[in-house]
């Protein structure tokens, strides 16, 4: 039986000696004793039984492909796709997304949200923090100065429930600034649950894909999610368990006097926390994707998109409050070849993965309060364009001009569409919205108060609303 990667779970405040010093715990399923308890830390509000799960299309959706069809602009604006009606009257969305048209009684779209980078970091950070200023000494790599990323903003202002934390990545890190907790502290950190494989190419593994159509190394002999193993390793009981648990607290005791009673107790919680983990037969199960009903991992689709969305659900149905799902390697960055990449490889496990997830969330009365968001960095130039040096095919480059938004669940009215794009795709019509309004809308889904505050390593207050939350959205 395989057992998770330290890499997979620990947590970066975790040391490598406090980690062995809670060896025989930890060993149990490979597990870090810091997983959770850590990760579970100061909160200032109390849960309140809402969830949001926000889905980063990486790369950069283009909204003329997706949710903003221009059937009626010149020929190298419109693009190849038609658009199709909805169930909405009125509303019309790409030929491609057939089965979220089918349901646009549960969904709403923003039409006008925009910023002012076109580079993938910088807008990245945008869209992950909330804000439309970079931080202070910004640069490509995160660093403990960076404003905190939403996810982290979120797990550390909604408290968590039974033995998980408020908040997870999932099923790979972006490599951006606003991952992170940033100056929050990396104690706030959100759970990374790294399940994805080491797979270097874009899309929905396994059907994953090479941007320019170079000759790639197969999928094959990567597992294309895997989360941690939970289980207890054979030979391992559940009252050998409880045995372990009591011997190694009689040695804490022992050692109190000499480590520091705080440290110890410290040390109590993170175990506790971890051995919750293993105990729990619920969170173990969700944690077993080989467990879940075939029926529904087809609905899903059995690809990587499918199986980070499902997951996802778990996870909320356990009780975490923010999920942060990281979809498609860079994927929906369609310089060129665009029209054949998004309608063969991108779109179809979207289309079937986000109404699979509406599906699930509804039948399991999650749906009215789990809001659903889902956007890129940024979107794409109106205008087609050719890079013959790079690609076939055309595509369209980065445009934070303009982009769509995805958001169902939570309360949000379906069939709505807010704000528009001009006649040609580029810029706002009317009812310009920016990052810092996607953010309130995210936190307010989740109760947080709109004069709600988080404090630095120094005790430094900074406010969580930059804006107010959309407005007609609920």
């Amino acid at each position: 039986m395989q057992h998770p990667r330290p890499s997979q779970l620990m947590h970066p405040d975790f040391s490598r000696r406090e980690f062995l010093q809670a060896g025989a715990l930890a060993a149990l399923g490979g597990l870090s004793l810091a997983d959770v308890a850590q990760l579970r830390g100061e909160t200032t509000k109390k849960r309140t039984g809402k969830s949001v799960i926000y889905i980063v299309l990486t790369g950069g959706l283009a909204q003329h492909e997706s949710f903003d069809p221009k059937p009626d602009a010149p020929d190298d604006i419109r693009g190849e796709f038609d658009p199709i009606a909805t169930k909405s009257p009125g509303v019309f969305i790409s030929e491609h997304l057939p089965k979220l048209a089918a349901r646009s009684d549960k969904w709403a779209l923003v039409r006008s949200l925009s910023h002012s980078w076109n580079e993938h970091i910088q807008a990245t950070s945008m869209m992950l923090t909330g804000r439309s200023v970079l931080s202070p000494g910004f640069s490509r790599t995160p660093k403990p100065t960076d404003f905190p990323g939403i996810t982290s903003v979120a797990g550390r202002m909604v408290s968590p429930t039974g033995n998980l934390p408020s908040s997870a990545v999932i099923p790979y890190a972006i490599k951006a600034p606003g991952t992170n907790a940033g100056i929050m502290g990396s104690r706030f950190d959100p759970w990374l649950i790294n399940a994805a494989s080491n797979c270097k190419w874009s899309g929905a593994c396994p059907n994953c894909w090479d941007h320019q159509r170079r000759p790639q190394q197969q999928h094959i002999g990567y597992p294309v999610f895997q989360p941690p193993n939970l289980r207890l390793p054979a030979g391992i009981t559940q009252s050998r368990l409880d045995a372990r648990q009591s011997l190694l607290s009689v040695v804490e005791d022992q050692r109190r006097s000499l480590d520091g009673y705080g440290s110890v107790l410290s040390m109590n919680r993170y175990r506790s926390g971890a051995l919750s983990l293993l105990t729990s037969g619920k969170v173990r199960d969700a944690f077993d994707i080989e467990r879940e009903d075939p029926k529904m991992l087809d609905s899903y689709g059995r690809n990587l998109f499918g199986y980070s969305l499902m997951f996802a659900a778990r996870l909320v149905e356990l009780g975490v409050s923010m999920v942060q799902v990281n979809l498609g390697r860079g994927g929906f960055d369609t310089h060129g070849n665009a029209f054949d990449h998004l309608k063969n490889l991108m779109l179809p496990p979207t289309d079937q993965a986000m109404s699979a997830l509406l599906d699930d969330l509804g039948d399991r009365g999650l749906l009215d309060d789990t809001l659903v968001v889902a956007a890129g960095e940024f979107g794409r130039t109106p205008k087609v364009t050719r890079l013959p040096q790079y690609y076939e095919l055309p595509g369209r480059d980065h445009w934070g001009a303009v982009q769509s938004v995805f958001l169902a669940g939570g309360g949000v009215r379906g069939g709505t569409v807010i704000g528009s794009s001009d006649r040609i795709g580029g810029f706002p019509l009317d009812d310009k919205q920016t990052p810092e309004n996607l953010a309130a809308s995210i936190y307010h889904a989740l109760g947080i108060d709109h004069d709600a505050v988080w404090k630095d390593n120094n005790d430094r207050p900074y406010r969580i609303y930059h804006a107010a939350p959309i407005a007609g959205l609920v």
